[in-house]
């Protein structure tokens, strides 16, 4: 540009280039009039952010508490309930809370099934305090799940159910369809559930038997803080925070945006605690011995045989999961004995893949189409 003054280069912008292009500029000056708007919007909702920070409501989708034992809890959701069968929800225990299925209307799952009239159940394990350090795997998938699936049936009067496991909540609930035939399960669902541990990426290789002496930490903790929980999974991609408040710069403009970020980041801050017992045997029989796809779990004295699994099974992967990753989570299906069964691998991760737009366009109507059909 050389000596070219500041002012022939506005000049040049709002009279035209030489050659004819003359429609260029026009154009240009629209974007930054966009840009300048954007710019303005940016300041004014992060000043919004910073100074009167609004709570945003989640878990607007109508429901009823119908069952409670304990921390957990069994809700129904409205619904027009146009499929015959029910589906109970079972999600992770620990970790998280369970309202990112229904964050905000138009970016909710269970408002999506709901819509979609099915007989939605969700299990809500709760929170747990030092009191619960007892809890194991074992007492969920023996006596707490098969009781939510009776109450279920007793709610929907129907004779079965559909099981839908995401996360943790997929080899706890594959374990108790496995050893309780006496269950009438139609369909499961696995939704980034790990199966084969050997494969689980870096959180099996800080937690194997090398590096991890899962009882001397139990012993020692009683139980797994929350603060450490989030520890845990912040180690897991370190720059998620400086990316994730990156992109709410750029897009802090779109007030739609503002309001999902500030309910993903109020949920994505809220950690659960893990009970001392479970975190042992969660630990010790799935991520180091990886007894689930062994064959070798025992749960209430009942051998856990996934090929003991008959019924219709739909497994969903995502692309990008570092929690689960698709390989881990493909396994149910070589494993289990059913001869209706899918896999199908999606775009986005571990959150991504059950909560936001792209959950919306590529999963949630996968899930619901296939149960559907079924139900």
């Amino acid at each position: 540009m050389g000596q070219e003054r500041f002012a022939d280069v506005v000049e040049r912008f709002t009279s035209g280039f030489a050659g004819g292009a003359g429609d260029a500029p026009a154009e240009t000056i629209k974007r930054w009039q966009e840009e300048l708007e954007r710019g303005f919007r940016r300041l004014t909702n992060l000043h919004g952010l910073v100074t009167n920070p609004v709570e945003p409501k989640t878990g607007q989708t109508p429901r009823v508490e119908i069952y409670k034992r304990n921390k957990s809890r069994l809700y129904r959701y409205e619904s027009a309930r146009t499929h015959r069968v029910p589906l109970l929800f079972v999600p992770n225990l620990g970790i998280s809370r369970p309202y990112i299925f229904d964050l905000l209307p138009g970016g909710s799952f269970v408002e999506h099934m709901t819509r979609q009239g099915f007989d939605f159940y969700m299990l809500d394990w709760g929170v747990f305090g030092p009191e619960d350090d007892d809890l194991t795997v074992e007492e969920c998938v023996t006596r707490i799940l098969p009781r939510m699936a009776r109450r279920v049936l007793e709610a929907s009067g129907t004779e079965e159910l559909s099981v839908l496991g995401y996360c943790m909540g997929a080899p706890i609930s594959a374990a108790c369809v496995a050893t309780h035939p006496e269950v009438p399960v139609k369909n499961f669902v696995n939704m980034a559930g790990p199966i084969d541990f050997a494969k689980v990426g870096l959180f099996g290789l800080w937690l194997g038997k090398q590096n991890f002496n899962v009882d001397r930490f139990v012993d020692t903790l009683g139980s797994v803080p929350a603060d450490l929980v989030k520890a845990g999974f912040k180690l897991l991609k370190p720059t998620m925070d400086l990316s994730t408040n990156l992109n709410l710069w750029w897009n802090s403009w779109n007030d739609k945006y503002v309001e999902g970020f500030q309910a993903l980041n109020k949920w994505a801050n809220e950690y659960v605690a893990f009970p001392g017992e479970f975190f042992r045997q969660w630990v010790r029989d799935f991520y180091q011995d990886n007894k689930l796809y062994r064959g070798e779990l025992v749960m209430g004295g009942r051998s856990v045989r996934l090929q003991n699994i008959k019924c219709p099974v739909f497994v969903v992967g995502a692309k990008e999961d570092y929690i689960a990753p698709p390989e881990c989570v493909r396994a149910l299906i070589d494993a289990v004995g059913s001869r209706d069964k899918e896999y199908v691998e999606l775009p986005g991760g571990h959150i991504s893949l059950i909560a936001g737009r792209g959950a919306a366009l590529h999963c949630w109507p996968k899930v619901s189409g296939w149960l559907a059909s079924r139900s």
